[in-house]
C-alpha cells in the first residue's frame, strides 16, 4: 500500500502541486486536502508546502494558524505523526505554536530565490533520520521572510537536544545559529525554509530533496507499521 501524504493548502498556498508530483515521484501517493477539512484519518503523514497563506496578511501563516485543518494537524502531531512544513509551512507550525521561534524579514531586507547548500546536522527527525550527520545538499529557497530567530534559551534547548536538523553552510538569510530547519522534541513535526520538493531532478538543477523525501516516506511507513 503506498505511503499517503495529506498536502494541506491554504488559500495563496502556490507549492502543493510539487509536493504531491514529489511524492508520487517517490512511489507515495498525495493527496491534497483543503484548509476547512478538520478530519485527517488515514494519512501516513503531512506536508505543508510553501505559498502565501491567506496572503500573509498580519504575518505569514498567522492566519492559518486558525484554519480548521490546524486542529486536525496539531492532533494527528501529538499521535506521532510525520508533519513536514515547508517554507510558508514552516511559518504556519511556528505560529501555530507545534515549533518554537519566528521567521522574520531576510538579512539586507532582500527576497531571495537561488539554491544554497545545507548540510545536515542532526537525524533525530523523520526529514533526516536516513542521512549521515555531515551530508550536505543543494535546494533552492525562495523567501522573504526566512531569516529564523528565538530566544537564547530556545537556542540552547534546540541545541541540547539535537534538533537544529539543517544549517546553512553560507547563511543566505541572517538566521541565528545558521539554521535551515528545526525538529520537535519527538522529531516527528519538522520545518526547514529550502524546498526539497524543488531538487527532485537534475533538470531542477539538483536531486538532493529526494534524499529528504524518501526519509519521510520511511518514516512515514514506520510510524503506520508501529
Amino acid at each position: 500500500m503506498a505511503t499517503r501524504v495529506g498536502v494541506v493548502v491554504f488559500p495563496g498556498t502556490n507549492c502543493e502541486h510539487d509536493v504531491v508530483a514529489a511524492v508520487e515521484g517517490l512511489g507515495g501517493q498525495g493527496e491534497l486536502v483543503w484548509h476547512g477539512q478538520v478530519r485527517l484519518d488515514g494519512f501516513d503523514a503531512l506536508v505543508l508546502p510553501g505559498g502565501f497563506a491567506h496572503g500573509d496578511y498580519l504575518r505569514p501563516g498567522a492566519l492559518a494558524r486558525f484554519s480548521p485543518v490546524m486542529e486536525g494537524v496539531a492532533r494527528f502531531a501529538a499521535d506521532g505523526g510525520p508533519v513536514v512544513g515547508i517554507c510558508n509551512g514552516f511559518q504556519v507550525l511556528t505560529e501555530a505554536g507545534l515549533l518554537p521561534g519566528a521567521l522574520q524579514k531576510n538579512l539586507g531586507l532582500r527576497f531571495l530565490c537561488t539554491p544554497v547548500p545545507l548540510r545536515v546536522t542532526s537525524g533525530r527527525s523523520v526529514l533526516t533520520r536516513s542521512l549521515p550527520v555531515g551530508t550536505e545538499l543543494r535546494m533552492p529557497i525562495n523567501h522573504f521572510l526566512g531569516s529564523y530567530v528565538c530566544e537564547r534559551a530556545t537556542l540552547d534547548e534546540l541545541r541540547a537536544e539535537d534538533r537544529v536538523i539543517l544549517r546553512y553552510v553560507d547563511n543566505p538569510n541572517g538566521s541565528v545559529d545558521d539554521i535551515a530547519g528545526i525538529a520537535n522534541g519527538a522529531g516527528n513535526v519538522v520545518g526547514l525554509m529550502p524546498h526539497p520538493e524543488r531538487a527532485t531532478s537534475e533538470m531542477l538543477g539538483s536531486t538532493d530533496g529526494v534524499l529528504l523525501l524518501r526519509s519521510l516516506l520511511g518514516s512515514a511507513t514506520g510510524v503506520r507499521a508501529a
